[in-house]
Protein backbone atom coordinates (compact mmCIF):
# COMPACT_ATOMS: atom_id res chain seq x y z
CA UNK A 1 0.00 0.00 0.00
CA UNK A 2 1.20 3.46 -0.89
CA UNK A 3 1.24 6.56 1.23
CA UNK A 4 -2.23 7.51 2.39
CA UNK A 5 -2.84 11.12 1.38
CA UNK A 6 -5.13 13.15 3.61
CA UNK A 7 -7.37 15.58 1.72
CA UNK A 8 -8.08 18.99 3.17
CA UNK A 9 -11.02 21.33 2.73
CA UNK A 10 -10.66 24.12 0.20
CA UNK A 11 -10.76 27.71 1.43
CA UNK A 12 -13.32 29.98 -0.21
CA UNK A 13 -11.55 33.27 -0.83
CA UNK A 14 -14.48 35.16 -2.38
CA UNK A 15 -17.79 34.68 -4.21
CA UNK A 16 -19.50 36.55 -7.02
CA UNK A 17 -23.01 36.28 -8.35
CA UNK A 18 -23.79 35.08 -11.82
CA UNK A 19 -26.98 35.26 -13.86
CA UNK A 20 -30.11 33.98 -12.14
CA UNK A 21 -31.65 31.16 -14.10
CA UNK A 22 -34.95 29.38 -13.42
CA UNK A 23 -34.59 26.98 -10.48
CA UNK A 24 -31.00 28.04 -9.73
CA UNK A 25 -29.04 31.01 -8.48
CA UNK A 26 -25.60 31.03 -10.06
CA UNK A 27 -22.68 31.65 -7.73
CA UNK A 28 -18.99 31.69 -8.48
CA UNK A 29 -16.81 30.79 -5.53
CA UNK A 30 -13.14 31.59 -5.58
CA UNK A 31 -11.58 28.59 -3.87
CA UNK A 32 -8.02 27.99 -2.74
CA UNK A 33 -6.71 24.52 -3.54
CA UNK A 34 -5.21 23.19 -0.29
CA UNK A 35 -2.75 21.02 -2.22
CA UNK A 36 -1.01 23.75 -4.22
CA UNK A 37 -2.48 27.09 -3.06
CA UNK A 38 -3.87 27.87 -6.53
CA UNK A 39 -6.91 30.17 -6.59
CA UNK A 40 -9.69 28.80 -8.84
CA UNK A 41 -13.14 30.11 -9.82
CA UNK A 42 -15.77 27.40 -9.22
CA UNK A 43 -19.45 27.34 -10.22
CA UNK A 44 -22.15 26.54 -7.65
CA UNK A 45 -25.81 26.30 -8.62
CA UNK A 46 -27.80 27.18 -5.52
CA UNK A 47 -31.35 25.85 -5.38
CA UNK A 48 -34.00 24.69 -2.95
CA UNK A 49 -34.05 21.07 -1.86
CA UNK A 50 -36.07 18.61 -3.95
CA UNK A 51 -38.41 15.74 -3.07
CA UNK A 52 -39.21 12.42 -4.75
CA UNK A 53 -42.20 10.32 -3.71
CA UNK A 54 -42.62 6.54 -4.04
CA UNK A 55 -46.46 6.28 -4.03
CA UNK A 56 -47.90 2.83 -3.24
CA UNK A 57 -51.51 1.68 -3.30
CA UNK A 58 -52.88 -0.57 -0.54
CA UNK A 59 -52.49 -3.58 -2.86
CA UNK A 60 -48.81 -2.80 -3.58
CA UNK A 61 -48.98 -1.13 -6.97
CA UNK A 62 -47.07 2.05 -7.68
CA UNK A 63 -47.93 5.33 -9.36
CA UNK A 64 -45.41 6.48 -11.97
CA UNK A 65 -45.63 9.57 -14.11
CA UNK A 66 -44.50 10.26 -17.66
CA UNK A 67 -43.47 13.69 -18.82
CA UNK A 68 -41.25 15.41 -21.35
CA UNK A 69 -37.84 16.36 -19.99
CA UNK A 70 -36.02 19.13 -21.84
CA UNK A 71 -32.49 18.08 -20.87
CA UNK A 72 -32.78 14.71 -22.62
CA UNK A 73 -35.44 15.87 -25.10
CA UNK A 74 -37.78 12.95 -24.63
CA UNK A 75 -40.67 11.68 -22.52
CA UNK A 76 -39.41 9.76 -19.50
CA UNK A 77 -40.99 7.64 -16.78
CA UNK A 78 -40.35 8.73 -13.22
CA UNK A 79 -42.06 9.18 -9.86
CA UNK A 80 -43.76 12.34 -8.58
CA UNK A 81 -41.49 14.99 -7.16
CA UNK A 82 -40.44 18.60 -7.26
CA UNK A 83 -39.04 21.61 -5.44
CA UNK A 84 -39.39 22.32 -1.75
CA UNK A 85 -40.82 25.84 -1.60
CA UNK A 86 -39.16 28.48 0.57
CA UNK A 87 -40.45 28.11 4.13
CA UNK A 88 -41.86 24.65 3.45
CA UNK A 89 -40.60 21.43 5.01
CA UNK A 90 -39.66 18.56 2.71
CA UNK A 91 -42.46 16.34 4.10
CA UNK A 92 -45.02 19.05 3.32
CA UNK A 93 -43.51 19.44 -0.15
CA UNK A 94 -43.83 15.68 -0.76
CA UNK A 95 -47.50 15.73 0.28
CA UNK A 96 -48.16 18.75 -1.96
CA UNK A 97 -46.26 17.42 -4.99
CA UNK A 98 -48.01 14.04 -4.87
CA UNK A 99 -51.43 15.71 -4.78
CA UNK A 100 -50.60 18.34 -7.43
CA UNK A 101 -49.00 15.97 -9.93
CA UNK A 102 -51.29 12.95 -9.51
CA UNK A 103 -54.39 13.88 -7.49
CA UNK A 104 -53.46 11.16 -4.96
CA UNK A 105 -52.90 11.52 -1.20
CA UNK A 106 -51.78 9.38 1.73
CA UNK A 107 -52.04 9.40 5.53
CA UNK A 108 -49.02 7.09 5.88
CA UNK A 109 -45.67 8.71 5.06
CA UNK A 110 -42.21 7.20 5.66
CA UNK A 111 -39.01 9.20 5.25
CA UNK A 112 -36.43 7.27 3.19
CA UNK A 113 -33.50 9.67 3.58
CA UNK A 114 -31.82 12.06 1.18
CA UNK A 115 -29.10 12.23 -1.44
CA UNK A 116 -26.99 15.03 -2.88
CA UNK A 117 -28.08 15.23 -6.54
CA UNK A 118 -24.79 16.56 -7.93
CA UNK A 119 -22.44 17.85 -5.22
CA UNK A 120 -19.89 18.93 -7.83
CA UNK A 121 -22.07 21.96 -8.68
CA UNK A 122 -25.38 21.78 -6.71
CA UNK A 123 -25.78 22.80 -3.06
CA UNK A 124 -29.09 21.00 -2.39
CA UNK A 125 -30.43 17.62 -1.32
CA UNK A 126 -33.19 15.43 -2.74
CA UNK A 127 -35.40 13.94 -0.02
CA UNK A 128 -37.05 10.58 -0.69
CA UNK A 129 -40.48 9.77 0.75
CA UNK A 130 -42.66 6.66 0.68
CA UNK A 131 -46.43 7.31 0.58
CA UNK A 132 -48.32 4.13 1.55
CA UNK A 133 -51.97 3.37 0.88
CA UNK A 134 -52.45 6.23 -1.57
CA UNK A 135 -55.96 7.09 -2.72
CA UNK A 136 -57.28 9.38 -5.43
CA UNK A 137 -58.69 12.53 -3.78
CA UNK A 138 -58.78 15.10 -6.59
CA UNK A 139 -57.75 15.84 -10.12
CA UNK A 140 -54.10 16.76 -10.71
CA UNK A 141 -53.28 20.47 -10.48
CA UNK A 142 -50.42 20.88 -12.94
CA UNK A 143 -48.22 23.96 -13.21
CA UNK A 144 -48.42 25.82 -16.51
CA UNK A 145 -45.11 24.22 -17.58
CA UNK A 146 -46.22 20.64 -16.81
CA UNK A 147 -47.93 18.01 -18.95
CA UNK A 148 -48.01 14.76 -16.96
CA UNK A 149 -49.48 11.32 -17.61
CA UNK A 150 -50.22 9.29 -14.45
CA UNK A 151 -49.96 5.48 -14.61
CA UNK A 152 -50.55 2.73 -12.07
CA UNK A 153 -48.18 -0.23 -12.53
CA UNK A 154 -47.22 -3.39 -10.67
CA UNK A 155 -43.84 -3.90 -9.01
CA UNK A 156 -43.04 -6.47 -11.71
CA UNK A 157 -43.73 -3.84 -14.40
CA UNK A 158 -41.57 -1.39 -12.48
CA UNK A 159 -38.65 -3.84 -12.38
CA UNK A 160 -39.09 -4.55 -16.09
CA UNK A 161 -38.97 -0.82 -16.90
CA UNK A 162 -35.82 -0.39 -14.80
CA UNK A 163 -34.18 -3.41 -16.44
CA UNK A 164 -35.06 -2.23 -19.95
CA UNK A 165 -33.75 1.28 -19.26
CA UNK A 166 -37.14 2.92 -19.65
CA UNK A 167 -36.68 4.22 -16.09
CA UNK A 168 -33.15 5.57 -15.72
CA UNK A 169 -33.48 8.90 -13.91
CA UNK A 170 -30.81 8.58 -11.20
CA UNK A 171 -32.78 10.32 -8.42
CA UNK A 172 -35.84 8.19 -9.20
CA UNK A 173 -33.75 5.01 -9.10
CA UNK A 174 -32.23 6.13 -5.80
CA UNK A 175 -35.68 6.55 -4.22
CA UNK A 176 -37.13 3.36 -5.71
CA UNK A 177 -34.13 1.27 -4.61
CA UNK A 178 -34.86 2.22 -1.00
CA UNK A 179 -38.22 0.45 -1.28
CA UNK A 180 -37.73 -2.28 -3.91
CA UNK A 181 -35.04 -4.73 -4.94
CA UNK A 182 -34.80 -3.40 -8.48
CA UNK A 183 -31.99 -5.59 -9.70
CA UNK A 184 -32.59 -9.03 -8.18
CA UNK A 185 -29.83 -11.61 -8.51
CA UNK A 186 -27.26 -9.06 -9.69
CA UNK A 187 -23.85 -9.64 -8.22
CA UNK A 188 -20.57 -7.93 -8.85
CA UNK A 189 -18.07 -10.00 -10.87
Amino acid sequence: MGDKKRLRDWERVRSEGGPDIPLFSVQYHWMKNPRNGELLKRLVLETNDWVNIVPLTADGNIIVIRQYRFGVERIITEIPGGLVDIGEGHREAAIRELREETGYASDDWVYLGSVEPNPAIHNNRCHHWLAKGIVKVAEAELDEGEDIEVNLISVEELRSQVKSGEIRHSLVLSALSRVFDLWPNKRAP
